[in-house]
């Protein structure tokens, strides 16, 4: 990267860009804002014309992560169509795709250790993306009796967390965390699992 971004105030964005190509290269912890400020093509004082420290770089990144997700589940849901099944699967679907598609992104909202609530605007965003699997699951959940029926946020959570550990075990490709199958089979495996349990798949399907 050059110093054009610099001059023609772009630096944050830059500065965002080039955090997120070591946050790749070397984890979220493993890159000082002078390397930053470095691979942005300028001075590490003028990384503090938008960011107090690396901990707040990092979370702009996260936000803006959580923002790319948010729309990528968006337009997996497609407004629960062609039905609640089908788009409820597909938002399963969309987590993996980003997790490949945008893997800095990934590691400073779920591997840096940054809260959610490090700033207003993150904990915004996060709370964008994460309604969009809850209102998934509300509207599955329409198709289980009253009485039998698991809050939304339980319902959503559990499919979130069996997305995340595949995840984390076989598609970020880690030493060692060879896949027994590929990850999107897992994953459509464990959530017709879980749908069945909850009455939502025929047995036999």
């Amino acid at each position: 990267m050059s110093k054009r971004g610099y001059h023609h105030g772009n630096l944050k964005q830059a500065l965002v860009d080039a955090a997120l190509h070591l946050i790749e290269a070397k984890g979220p912890t493993g890159f000082t804002l002078s390397e930053a400020a470095k691979t942005a093509g300028v001075t590490p004082a003028a990384v503090y014309r938008h960011f107090d420290g690396r901990e707040e770089l990092i979370a702009e990144c996260a936000r803006q992560g959580h923002e790319i997700f948010a729309d990528l589940m968006v337009h997996a849901f497609n407004g629960g169509q062609p039905s609640a099944l089908a788009a409820f699967e597909a938002t399963g679907r969309a987590y993996l795709a980003f997790a490949r598609k945008f893997p800095g992104h990934y590691m400073a909202m779920f591997e840096s250790g940054t809260s959610v609530n490090a700033t207003p605007e993150l904990a915004a965003a996060a709370n964008k993306s994460s309604a969009i699997l809850e209102h998934a699951a509300e509207a599955l959940s329409e198709h289980i009796p009253p009485e039998k029926r698991p809050p939304s946020s339980m319902f959503s959570a559990h499919i979130w967390a069996m997305s995340h550990g595949v995840v984390e075990l076989f598609a970020r490709g880690r030493p060692g965390a060879i896949a027994p199958f590929p990850p999107e089979d897992l994953l459509e495996a464990g959530i017709g699992i879980y749908l069945r349990g909850l009455g939502l798949i025929d047995p036999d399907a």
